[in-house]
């Protein structure tokens, strides 16, 4: 019998975990100040009381007895949503279930200042801090299996299409049955031994994927960056969603498209916002998909036109890339009266008026929409506090939302380029997904205008020559490179050097031919915000 060798060193490209921990937290202390890191005392003393609380005194409907289920990657165990789906005579119900998070939390109290501070939780790739303590977050407001927990149920009729002809929400208790993973159940489906409900998850899901088509929403499907641990060390890799990922998240917009509705209906919510597409960057959009050869034809939606891309092909993983720029100035409205309503409430990649409301133990906005929705369809006028709350809560998002995005993506970039030094020097093959002019400066201080970068660009101008965005595989990462080369084309590059104290790394094109800038040598560099260093 033959025996594979087994090694005793770190996968190339691995990391230490304790490297990644000590890098973590020298990031954090330099962000004191900006982003709270822990709880003070009075709050975790109020968190404490609130998990105390007798579920018995309130007045909720006992779900108990109907077997719901979570699905969530396998290490979560903040647990915001649990569902239970059944076929109709005249099609499907689903029952939502939403962690309660407000009666955890009480409106102008100790946690829920807590939580304005910090608007989501935030997710670094060894460690998350959470929108709230862990006592509640990952214990007595999640649904976490065999424990009977609050939360708000919706209940959303169906009929064969898939089309919602009926909404409820109460408040409820409710016990999970079984905490199911993404991986696990993609697994079992594949193997065609999918659980009753998982199938009529698939069922449901392709339903609305269908309704979705036909209003013109859209979604991206490009593959997401992922950091795996494993053991003692740490590890980047591509992922793309399963297919169950795809079907689950579409019970969560039929929810968020829900509560916009009971929104809209009663004049006071916040609504999830994004404009159309400006007819610019739509018409530029148009023109890249001729220029790679792949046509968008002026009969199909770009929903339909962005489902029809696989992103394992170089040229359509280009155009995916290139799609982003259809998808932006997402933010959230608050509305107290039928007066303040958005002129156009719809979002546009959803094309439907649509709310977060889905996960309140990680998104501060979330529970707001669902204490407003319940006083909706309970037949209440919603408080003044709480209107008042809900003024402030777009603000207290795109601040929490900006401040954690640069925080994460720094933390990225120090992973990558403590993974890359394992590859200085090296030559690989990667994807190019965009190309943009070279630009001239006019202050001629040859500062190139750039993150990270060192400055001039080598011919006095000050600005910055053509280059590329490209898509390694192995190593797992996007970088730009001052080289020439157009889009959906598979480019040689070179890891020049890399320098993970300044979380910088430098590609150059391998052949000199390709490079725009002779001079520049080292300027294409990996950024963590997306844009040329």
């Amino acid at each position: 019998m033959s025996h594979r060798p087994v090694s005793l060193h770190a996968p190339r490209g691995s990391i230490a975990a304790d490297v990644i921990r000590e890098g973590i937290d020298a990031l954090l202390a330099d962000q004191e100040g900006d982003f709270p890191l822990q709880f003070s005392p009075e709050v975790l003393a109020e968190a404490e009381r609130a998990a105390a609380q007798d579920l018995s005194a309130t007045d909720r409907v006992d779900r108990t007895e109907v077997p719901f289920v979570t699905l969530d990657p396998a290490s979560s165990t903040d647990l915001d949503q649990a569902m239970h789906l059944e076929r109709t005579e005249n099609g499907y119900r689903v029952l939502y279930a939403i962690a309660d998070v407000p009666w955890f939390v009480e409106l102008d109290g100790l946690l829920d200042h807590a939580a304005r501070e910090r608007g989501e939780t935030l997710y670094l790739p060894d460690r998350r801090i959470p929108l709230h303590p862990e006592l509640l977050s990952e214990g007595a407001a999640s649904l976490l299996p065999d424990q009977d927990t609050p939360a708000f149920v919706w209940v959303l009729d169906l009929d064969g299409a898939g089309e919602v002809h009926s909404i409820g929400l109460e408040r409820a208790l409710i016990r999970s049955v079984q905490k199911l993973a993404y991986d696990q159940v993609q697994e079992e489906l594949d193997r065609g031994e999918g659980r009753p409900m998982m199938l009529l998850l698939q069922e449901i899901g392709a339903l609305r994927t269908q309704l979705e088509a036909q209003r013109g929403g859209a979604s991206l499907n490009v593959p997401e960056q992922e950091i795996v641990a494993e053991g003692e060390v740490v590890q980047l890799s591509w992922r793309r969603p399963n297919p169950i990922e795809d079907d689950n998240a579409q019970i969560s917009l039929m929810t968020g498209m829900a509560a916009a509705s009971l929104m809209l209906e009663h004049g006071a919510g916040i609504l999830r916002t994004m404009p159309p597409a400006e007819q610019q960057a739509v018409d530029r959009f148009r023109r890249q998909s001729d220029v790679l050869g792949i046509p968008w034809s002026t009969e199909q939606s770009y929903g339909e036109f962005l489902r029809s891309l696989d992103w394992h092909e170089p040229t359509h993983l280009a155009l995916l890339n290139l799609a982003t720029s259809l998808f932006r100035g997402a933010g959230y409205a608050a509305f107290a009266s039928a007066a303040e309503v958005p002129a156009d409430p719809e979002q546009s990649a959803i094309a439907a008026p649509y709310a977060h409301t889905t996960a309140p133990l990680r998104r501060l906005v979330d529970r707001f929409v669902l204490l407003v929705c319940d006083d909706h369809v309970s037949g209440r006028t919603p408080s003044p506090e709480l209107l008042a709350a809900m003024a402030q809560i777009p603000d207290a998002m795109r601040a929490a939302g900006a401040r954690a995005g640069n925080l994460e993506r720094t933390a990225i970039d120090l992973v990558e380029t403590a993974a890359l030094a394992a590859w200085e020097g090296e030559e690989f093959d990667a994807t190019v997904l965009e190309r943009r002019e070279a630009t001239e400066s006019s202050n001629g201080n040859g500062d190139g205008g750039g993150n990270g970068s060192s400055g001039s660009n080598g011919n006095g101008n000050g600005g910055a020559p053509t280059r590329v965005e490209v898509q390694l595989t192995d190593p797992p990462i996007t970088a730009w490179v001052p080289m020439d080369a157009e889009a959906g084309e598979v480019v040689r590059v070179r890891l020049e050097s890399v320098d993970p104290a300044k979380r910088r790394a430098v590609f150059v094109a391998a052949d000199p031919a390709r490079a725009t800038d002779a001079a520049l040598g080292a300027e294409g560099s990996k950024s963590s915000d997306g844009t040329p260093a």
